[in-house]
């Protein structure tokens, strides 16, 4: 019997139970052991979880994964808001490989995830060499999967989701989703992406999910932003403000930008007076890229560069609440698409403080910024300070396209994500106890 036609029995079987559990224990034991002997143990005891969840011998359970929960990013704020939105739903654990809490998640997102387990599964290949970045693609055929203790305890859980588009992790649950910012690596070692069913970010990520992957993804669900923190009516300062994380290779281009910056001030001293640029970000410990950052703004003292690492989101807000323009130029000279911006929260969370946006053209930041009118997207790093010295002198422009920016972020608002979650997930938990 195909696992089509076996799903179909399942089902019948499941109903019968539920429907008269007397009569219907002996064929669903007999199928039982069918199950195991056509699919293995692991199918099994998925059809017996989902008795239990059916019967409403407990509630579902789920585990959300990422190899990198330990870091500040918008992949992470991702997947910990579908946990906070699901916490009604389901008995939720948070699964990391590195040590991180409760706490990290409220101050890094002020989320509150008290309700959620959070279980650590160190993995000794990355643990022997003391990397904060567990990168997989370090990982090869000739040496064992170091992921496989993940997969094995995905098992335990009715719904599963892989939050950190490790496609390492072979899913093991009755229900198994992957969250893709973006296909970073093509089917290669250890391959399982197409195990899940996949929902994607933008829509540029699910152009190069079918272009890298060969299939289509799933669901479609743009992330959450929820850092509206100004009516408008604040006082702003002449700040231009960048958020990205300090990645160690420096693909969001903040050394880029402070060379921009440091040349608007010598090339325009009179319209820029007065103003400066604040580059905000997370970073892991030992990160020699942010040195090179400190070293150039050192080299550019009387600019009035700031930078801001691993700040709370309450600091955060104040720097949305306060400045006037937004720089994001992640993408920048860049051929490789995974390295070009796959959709841009911290954009979106700017625009939603009526912040104007100036970001690359290219990427997801094009289902963002709508050149002219709700921001301007640059090609080139010469363009940057152009068009930020235009929105300096023209209070007007600047003022329209705050306006337009903050209406555009409501198409990517807290409150559509947590509907489109809620719904999705929704619908598959009744799928899944049979109440449809």
């Amino acid at each position: 019997m195909d696992r089509q036609s076996l799903s179909t029995v399942h089902r019948i079987a499941l109903e019968r139970v539920i429907a008269d559990p007397e009569a219907g224990f002996i064929p669903f034991k007999r199928l039982l052991g069918q199950t195991e002997a056509e699919l293995g143990v692991q199918a099994a005891f998925n059809l017996v979880l989902r008795l239990e969840a059916a019967l409403g011998k407990r509630r579902p359970t789920m585990a959300i994964y990422d190899h990198t929960f330990h870091l500040i990013g918008g992949g992470q704020k991702y997947g910990l808001t579908v946990a906070d939105v699901l916490q009604d739903l389901f008995d939720i654990t948070i699964i990391a490989n590195k040590p991180f809490t409760h706490r990290d998640i409220l101050n890094w997102y002020q989320l509150d995830l008290g309700r959620c387990a959070i279980k650590i599964i160190e993995i000794p290949f990355f643990a022997e060499t003391g990397a904060t970045h567990l990168d997989p693609a370090r990982v090869t055929r000739k040496i064992p999967n170091p992921f496989h203790a993940v997969s094995l305890e995905s098992g335990n859980y009715d719904f599963f989701i892989n939050n950190s588009m490790n496609e390492m992790v072979f899913p093991l649950a009755p229900m198994s989703y992957m969250i893709c910012h973006f296909p970073e690596r093509r089917p290669k070692t250890y391959f399982y992406a197409d195990q899940y069913r996949v929902i994607y970010n933008s829509d540029y990520t699910a152009h190069w999910i079918e272009q890298k992957w060969k299939f289509k993804p799933h669901k479609h669900i743009y992330p959450p932003v929820d850092m509206e923190v100004s009516d408008g009516s604040s006082e702003r300062q002449n700040i231009i403000l960048s958020v990205a994380r300090f990645e160690v290779g420096g693909s969001k281009k903040q050394l880029e930008m402070i060379r921009a910056f440091a040349g608007m001030r010598k090339a325009m001293p009179e319209i820029t007076k007065g103003w400066k640029l604040v580059l905000a970000g997370g970073s892991q410990a030992d990160n020699p890229y942010l040195e090179k950052i400190r070293e150039a703004i050192a080299g550019f003292s009387e600019a009035g560069i700031e930078i801001a690492v691993n700040i709370p989101a309450a600091q955060l807000k104040d720097y949305y609440r306060k400045a006037k323009i937004f720089w994001h130029l992640c993408g920048l000279n860049q051929k490789d698409p995974a390295l070009v911006e796959h959709f841009g929260m911290t954009i979106c969370e700017a625009m939603q403080n009526r912040l104007a946006p100036i970001v690359f053209d290219g990427g997801g930041q094009r289902e963002i910024v709508d050149h002219g009118i709700s921001g301007f997207r640059v090609k080139t790093l010469s363009e940057l300070p152009l068009y930020s010295a235009r929105l300096i002198r023209e209070p007007e422009l600047l003022s329209s396209v705050s306006a337009a920016a903050y209406e555009k972020s409501k198409q990517f608002s807290i409150d559509k994500f947590n509907t489109r979650v809620r719904e999705y997930f929704s619908e598959a938990l009744d799928t899944y106890t049979l109440k449809n």
